[in-house]
């Protein structure tokens, strides 16, 4: 069986007055994510992942900031739509594992959700998703709680 594995890494500014997005939900903070999508590090870190097993570039070959359509766009769409790309090339998931780097809010208690709606999107049991969050003991930018960062790896396997 043929296996990849790819790496992820993402990392948005966090603002005063926007909504947080974050593993495919909304976490009420009074910062969210600034970006051209809604600013979800954790899902586009599994998506860069995904993409660089596969060996097809990264998120911004597939879904520039420069595309209009995209803007604002919700990034469990983006996630289905590099499933489906992925699963073109004659891949699926064998598992992601990713932590999410956060000073606050902490978000210990919205892992459970983060991976029953990551999962469904990805058409994959919760049990081949693991999500881990950590702070940077308030070191770095994510100490200061100016940004949130997320790292993601995956094994893809080839279909038989």
């Amino acid at each position: 069986m043929d296996f990849r594995i790819g790496f992820g890494f993402d990392v948005h500014q966090l603002k005063e007055g926007i909504p947080f997005w974050l593993g495919g939900i909304e976490i009420d903070h009074t910062k969210g994510s600034l970006g051209h999508s809604d600013g979800d590090a954790l899902i586009h870190a599994i998506c860069d992942a995904m993409l660089g097993a596969a060996n097809l570039g990264d998120i911004g070959v597939h879904f520039p900031d420069t595309d209009p359509t995209l803007k604002g766009i919700d990034s469990k769409i983006l996630l289905h739509r590099t499933a489906e790309l992925i699963e073109s090339k004659g891949y699926t998931i064998g598992n992601i594992d990713s932590t999410i780097c956060l000073q606050r809010p902490k978000v210990k208690n919205h892992i459970p959700q983060m991976q029953a709606v990551l999962a469904k999107t990805l058409g994959i049991d919760p049990q081949q998703l693991s999500i881990k969050a950590t702070t940077t003991e308030k070191l770095g930018f994510v100490g200061r709680e100016e940004g949130v960062s997320a790292y993601a790896v995956v094994l893809l396997k080839r279909n038989s």
